[in-house]
C-alpha cells in the first residue's frame, strides 16, 4: 500500500445504505476514466425512488367547557324550537340535532387552547429567548452567549418552582382525597410514554404493516369480543315478554343528569356538556329521539358508531389480545342506554340474592 496517496489495487468504495433501502439499489458500478479531482473513483448507483403520498390529519379539537356563552345556550334553543318532533325518523331528528349543536358550538365555544411544551417557562424567560433568537440572527456572538446563559439560568429557576409547586397541588390533592385530580397532575408532570403500533398479526400469525390490514384486523378482533348470537333457540329461558311502557321524559331528565362530566366524546365530537347546559329544552328533544327508538326499534347510525381505542399492556404488542380497548361512543345515546340499565336494575335485584 501506498502511504502517501493511500491508494491500494483493490481498493473498494462503498454507498451507504440503510438496510430497511437496501433492496432499491438496483446496480453499483464504478467509472474509472472521470476526472473528478480524486483519487478515488467515481461510484454510481441506480436505485428506485417511491415517494410515499402524505396524508392529511384532521387535528382533533376539545372546547374550552370552563367558558361556555350564554350566546350558545340562546341560540341552540331558539333553533331547537323549530324542530318537528312528532313521528320524525330518530335518524333524521338526530342529524338535524348534531348539526345544531356542533355548528353553533364551533361558532360561540372557544377551543381549548394547548399550553407550550415547557409549562413552566415564564414570561421572562420567553422574552429572552426572543432577544437570543435575534442576535443569533444578526451574528451577535458575545450578545448570543451572554443571553443564552442567562436564559438557561432562568428556565432552572422556573423548573424549580414550577415542579415544587405541583408537588404540593398533588399533596392537597391527596390529603384531601380529589382522586381524579390527583391521578389527572401526577400524569401531566410525569408524562407517558405511547409507543407506535407499527404492524400487528393476524390470526395466522401473519404480520400485518398497511393500515387498512390492521384496521380490518382490530374490526375483526372487536367483533368476536363483543357480537354475541342473539337468536340461539335455547336462550329463552325466564325471559319477559310483556312489552315495556313508553320512555317518561322524566326518565331522560335522570339520566342526562347521571352521565358522568369530563369524558371523551364519542364520532359525533359532542361533549355531554352541552347537552346538559340546556337542561328542558335538551331533554324535550333527546325524549322525542328516545321514543322514536322505542316504538321504531332504528337507533340513529351515529349511536350504533363505537370508535375503539386499543391500550397496550403487558406482553407482545402484535397480539391484539395484549391490549385492552376503550370504546368512545356518542355522549347522547347513553341517556337512552342509562333508561334502559335503570329499567333492568329491577329484574336484576330480583335475581341477586340477599347477602
Amino acid at each position: 500500500m501506498d502511504i502517501t496517496k493511500w491508494s491500494t489495487p483493490n481498493q473498494i468504495d462503498y454507498i451507504l445504505c440503510s438496510q430497511r433501502w437496501r433492496s432499491s439499489i438496483q446496480s453499483a458500478k464504478t467509472r474509472p476514466g472521470a476526472d473528478c479531482g480524486s483519487d478515488h473513483e467515481l461510484l454510481i448507483a441506480k436505485f428506485r425512488l417511491k415517494l410515499k403520498e402524505v396524508g392529511k390529519t384532521t387535528r382533533s379539537f376539545r372546547y374550552d367547557l370552563n367558558q361556555t356563552p350564554y350566546d350558545y345556550t340562546v341560540e341552540v334553543r331558539n333553533r331547537f324550537k323549530g324542530l318537528d318532533l312528532i313521528d320524525r325518523v330518530s335518524d333524521e331528528l338526530w342529524n338535524e340535532v348534531r348539526d345544531i349543536v356542533q355548528e353553533t358550538g364551533i361558532k360561540t365555544i372557544p377551543m381549548e387552547k394547548k399550553c407550550k411544551k415547557a409549562k413552566w417557562l415564564s414570561g421572562e424567560a420567553l422574552q429572552i429567548a426572543v432577544k437570543r433568537r435575534e442576535a443569533k440572527s444578526n451574528g451577535e456572538k458575545e450578545r448570543y452567549k451572554h443571553l443564552n446563559a442567562e436564559f438557561q439560568r432562568i428556565a432552572r429557576r422556573d423548573k424549580k418552582a414550577f415542579f415544587s409547586d405541583q408537588c404540593k397541588e398533588i399533596e392537597e390533592n391527596n390529603r384531601m382525597g380529589k382522586t381524579r385530580d390527583l391521578f389527572k397532575k401526577i400524569r401531566d408532570t410525569k408524562g407517558t410514554f405511547h409507543a407506535k403500533m407499527g404492524s400487528i398479526k393476524d390470526r395466522k400469525g401473519m404480520d400485518l404493516t398497511e393500515a387498512e390490514d390492521i384496521k380490518k384486523r382490530w374490526q375483526e378482533y372487536t367483533e368476536e369480543l363483543y357480537k354475541k348470537d342473539l337468536h340461539d333457540p335455547n336462550n329463552h329461558d325466564g325471559v319477559i315478554t310483556d312489552l315495556e311502557p313508553d320512555i317518561l321524559e322524566c326518565e331522560v331528565k335522570w339520566a342526562l343528569e347521571s352521565i358522568t362530566t369530563n369524558k371523551a366524546s364519542g364520532g359525533d365530537g359532542i361533549p355531554v356538556e352541552l347537552f346538559q347546559i340546556l337542561k328542558d329544552d335538551a331533554v324535550k328533544v333527546l325524549h322525542s329521539i328516545c321514543q322514536q327508538i322505542w316504538k321504531t326499534q332504528q337507533w340513529p347510525q351515529d349511536w350504533k358508531r363505537s370508535v375503539f381505542i386499543p391500550i397496550p399492556k403487558k406482553g407482545n404488542a402484535k397480539e391484539c389480545s395484549n391490549y385492552r380497548t376503550i370504546a368512545l361512543i356518542s355522549q347522547a345515546s347513553k341517556v337512552i342506554l342509562k333508561t334502559l340499565q335503570a329499567r333492568l336494575q329491577q329484574y336484576v335485584n330480583c335475581e341477586l340474592p340477599d347477602v
